[in-house]
């Protein structure tokens, strides 16, 4: 079966662990590097091959966490990562020491014979205000709401474009804290009207659609310099406000000339 490869983007592990059949190995990192009890702790998981070093795509697996014998998150559904480097986030609430299981059950679109990464991270008690660490957030609140889950492919989708291209570039980096600074203003209250009632979420839903396929364009680009990104950049923006605003507004002038007429 033929492999397809990308470069690693992230060389610093906190663990690299290979499978228990030794098909491929896992770089496994935490965001915060020391994590702490009461916060998101964010598993950024690269799926590697051994012999190349390189990050191997299209990959389906099931991650689980565990503490003390019990099942804290997971086993999620079968999850597909094309980029082969997934970040997952999960709200750890109590302290000690808790294992993760991957489950690796196939590779470029190929089921194969399960193969099983284990490993165990401690979660240090939380500090006392002021003198602890910060924990990174940084979820996709309304994607989350409208699919039901912070693993759904379609935020798995939009994770893995901002941390392994978006973020990649400096223009990349600069955009996104413009861009949260403007989403997170906003974002929580349509996230929980989203839960409160499922008619606007099917239309938040339907209105995501457009968005989500156009930045498919992002997974298949080769994105090299600080240009390529601007350039990708300003393209999709050009497009989705020709979807969202040009289009329709076409639309409504011909309607009115028509019922005018």
């Amino acid at each position: 079966m033929p492999l397809i490869l990308f470069p690693v983007f992230a060389q610093n592990y906190n663990q690299v662990l290979s499978s228990d059949k030794g098909t491929l190995d896992v770089g496994i990192t935490t965001i915060p590097e020391k994590p702490v009890a009461g916060g998101i702790t964010k598993f950024q998981i690269n799926f590697i091959n051994p012999k190349t070093e390189k990050i191997q795509e299209h990959i389906d697996y099931k991650f689980t966490l565990q503490r003390d014998g019990e099942n804290v998150f997971g086993p999620t559904d079968l999850i597909h990562t094309s980029e082969g480097s997934v970040t997952i986030p999960v709200e750890i609430i109590e302290s000690g020491t808790y294992f993760g299981l991957i489950e690796i059950e196939g590779i470029l679109f190929q089921p194969m014979p399960v193969e099983v990464v284990s490993f165990s991270i401690p979660i240090a008690d939380a500090q006392p205000s002021g003198n602890g660490s910060k924990v990174d957030g940084g979820g996709c609140l309304i994607a989350t709401a409208t699919f039901g889950s912070e693993l759904s492919p379609q935020v798995q989708q939009l994770r893995e474009l901002r941390d392994n291209v978006v973020l990649n570039t400096e223009s990349g980096k600069s955009f996104m804290t413009s861009f949260n600074e403007f989403y997170y203003s906003f974002s929580p209250a349509i996230a929980d009207y989203e839960r409160e009632n499922s008619f606007f979420r099917d239309a938040v839903k339907i209105a995501l659609t457009p968005l989500l396929t156009s930045l498919l364009v992002l997974s298949y680009a080769d994105i090299d310099s600080e240009e390529e990104m601007l350039g990708y950049g300003i393209s999709l923006i050009l497009l989705n406000v020709g979807m969202y605003f040009a289009i329709p507004a076409v639309a409504i002038t011909k309607w009115y000339k028509l019922r005018r007429n």
